[in-house]
């Protein structure tokens, strides 16, 4: 298996023309920095960006001699959620779970646990193998920083307000 050059940089969707290969990447292969990917032909290819990077798919990361590798999301195994959605998101939301909200159905990765859960809840659970695209983090970071990530991540940011905060409960 011959390499292609190293990709430091990625150009957005609809940024980038006519891709040489491709390489599909699920949930938690789209957030990455540096690492050895294959692509769809099976040509291996090094990722090295400067950050950790959130890409959604449509994105291309482009390699040192100016080629293009498509990214597109990979199939999956989720759970399509169906029933009272408001309520159920909630629940979804409280376990701070990665959920993609569409108008007639939710779908989380799948997991046995909240399978349980939403079914206690009165939810109807289905398992499905497709893309899994969930709603971005509410301050613009791509993603929603749980509690479990099924494996761990250092995320180097920093925060910058108070934490003496004075609350009068009268």
């Amino acid at each position: 298996m011959s390499d292609y050059p190293k990709a430091e940089k990625f150009a957005p969707k609809g940024a980038w023309q006519a891709a040489v290969d491709y390489v599909a990447l699920d949930y938690e292969g789209r957030f990455l920095r540096r690492k050895r990917l294959v692509a769809g032909s099976g040509a291996g290819f090094l990722v090295d960006l400067p950050e950790v990077t959130n890409l959604t798919g449509g994105e291309a990361f482009v390699l040192e001699d100016g080629r293009f590798i498509e990214v597109r999301p990979a199939l999956e195994p989720v759970l399509v959620v169906t029933g009272d959605l408001t309520r159920l998101a909630w629940h979804i939301g409280n376990r701070h779970t990665p959920c993609q909200i569409e108008a007639e159905r939710l779908v989380i990765r799948a997991d046995h646990v909240l399978e349980a859960m939403l079914k206690q809840l009165g939810a109807e659970v289905a398992p499905a193998v497709e893309t899994f695209q969930p709603e971005g983090g509410a301050y613009g970071m791509g993603r929603t920083m749980g509690h479990e990530h099924g494996h761990s991540h250092h995320h180097g940011h920093s925060h910058s307000h108070s934490h003496d905060h004075h609350h009068d409960h009268a």
